[in-house]
């Protein structure tokens, strides 16, 4: 392998791939994606009723899915309202569905 620096080496659609995977890596945050994806928006108090972990450990999966880019949030105290990211998820689906074509 040429001695090519890490950044330079992958491609910026291999990074992006990573980056949603990685935020695709735990079972909690495919349940967030899931229950996101059956309705429009939801309430993170609603997800907090919703899914059996502790409205700390769930705003951490939502921050990783957020940062991916996955899917958005409405902050309106005193409440936050959390969406899919359509684009980005119809990315990210494209991009998967390539590594695994």
């Amino acid at each position: 392998m040429p001695n090519i620096p890490k950044k330079e080496y992958f491609s910026a659609e291999q990074e992006l791939t990573a980056r949603f995977a990685k935020a695709l890596a735990h079972p909690v945050r495919i349940a967030i994606l899931e229950l996101l994806h059956s309705q429009a928006c939801c309430y993170h108090g609603d997800m907090a009723e919703e899914l059996p972990i502790a409205k700390s450990t769930l705003s951490q999966h939502l921050k990783e899915l957020k940062g991916a880019g996955l899917i958005q949030g409405d902050i309106t105290p005193p409440s936050t309202k959390y969406c899919i990211h359509k684009e980005n998820f119809a990315l990210a689906k494209s991009l998967l569905n390539k590594v695994f074509a």
